[in-house]
């Protein structure tokens, strides 16, 4: 984990970052160019942008799959029915996610054989290479199977994680448009309007960066006990985390600015008891700096580069679904239009 995940690793990848986010922006551009309504207004299902912008629907498949009720977890005695067809229905996304990596694999190994990669540009998958070297096996396991099995889980970890939470940011903003006109006033001053956001830009997003841990505060993307699951409210060995009125005044409510004044110090790495969306100690989530990395950029480019809106004056529901990680339970449905000279999403 240090190595693949260390600060120094996430540093020499931040230009593919940066890429695959502006690649996914000018989709976006092009996608509103192309569709616009008269009002030159497109219509947008966020959960589906932000899914598109972190993963496949292969792995879409996998998460719905995860969350859902199967007859046999609760009867096991019934397995044998596959009732619904869920099993076979898992076996095939497995089989399917098998190949997809096992091709990432071998591709990498062809490259590292011919050395088309510099050392810089190694992404996770050539560092388990690396680490795992030519052997065919490693501590009785078969090594290609170790490789697609950790990149394969750090790529599940992060994914629906990140969508579920950046879904949920934008839905407070669009319930409370004076925070949201704040944060784009702010990415105009310190970004401008000359340029796509860049991640050198998210130190200077100050509010930006508060909105955010705000809005982990309220809807943590993983709020479950694992593997116990709470089916009522409760205060976990005294501690009424996130929502604890005496560590947070008026606790329900979505106020960003508390984390530039009285809770200005409150980090979300684990060292601040109020605040563990990523949890803390030596089982909080080892990916929390790329999460971070991955989520400040996403939102900051999307703030800084379209307005998005609501198609009614209705504010939004904010119910929360059932499943692994904490859904909203109906679509977010945005009006997006560009906010920056064209020449900039090409």
């Amino acid at each position: 984990t240090l190595e693949l995940l260390s600060n120094h690793r996430l540093e020499k990848l931040k230009n593919v970052r940066e890429y695959e986010l502006k690649t996914c922006l000018k989709e976006l551009y092009e996608l509103w160019n192309k569709n616009k309504s008269t009002d030159k207004l497109l219509l947008v299902e966020m959960k589906r942008w932000f899914a598109d912008t972190t993963r496949s629907v292969l792995l879409t498949r996998f998460f719905e799959m995860s969350g859902k009720f199967v007859v046999s977890d609760a009867l096991p005695f019934l397995r044998w029915l596959d009732i619904g067809c869920d099993e076979r229905s898992m076996k095939k996304i497995a089989r399917e996610s098998d190949i997809v990596v096992q091709g990432w694999l071998e591709e990498h190994k062809r490259k590292r054989d011919s050395q088309e990669v510099k050392k810089e540009e190694e992404d996770f998958m050539y560092v388990m290479l690396s680490i795992l070297g030519d052997a065919e096996q490693y501590s009785g396991r078969d090594v290609d199977r170790i490789n697609k099995a950790i990149c394969l889980a750090l790529i599940l970890a992060a994914t629906d994680t990140t969508t579920v939470t950046l879904t949920w940011v934008i839905s407070l903003l669009l319930n409370h448009r004076d925070i949201l006109n704040k944060a784009q006033n702010e990415l105009d001053i310190q970004v401008g309007t000359k340029k796509q956001v860049n991640e050198s830009d998210i130190k200077k997003l100050v509010y930006l960066q508060a909105i955010l841990k705000e809005a982990m505060r309220l809807y943590p993307a993983v709020p479950l006990l694992v593997p116990h699951e709470s089916i009522e409210e409760c205060t976990v060995n005294g501690y009424h985390l996130h929502r604890d009125p005496r560590a947070w005044e008026e606790p329900c409510k979505f106020q960003p600015k508390r984390f530039l004044t009285r809770h200005k110090d409150i980090d979300v790495k684990g060292q601040n008891f109020e605040l563990l969306p990523f949890s803390s100690g030596r089982r909080m989530c080892p990916g929390v700096s790329f999460a971070l990395q991955i989520m400040q950029l996403t939102l900051a480019s999307l703030l800084h580069g379209f307005d998005i809106a609501i198609p009614s004056n209705e504010p939004l529901d904010m119910e929360e679904g059932l499943g692994l990680t904490l859904e909203k339970s109906t679509p977010l449905e945005v009006l997006v239009a560009p906010r920056l000279s064209a020449s900039l999403y090409v």
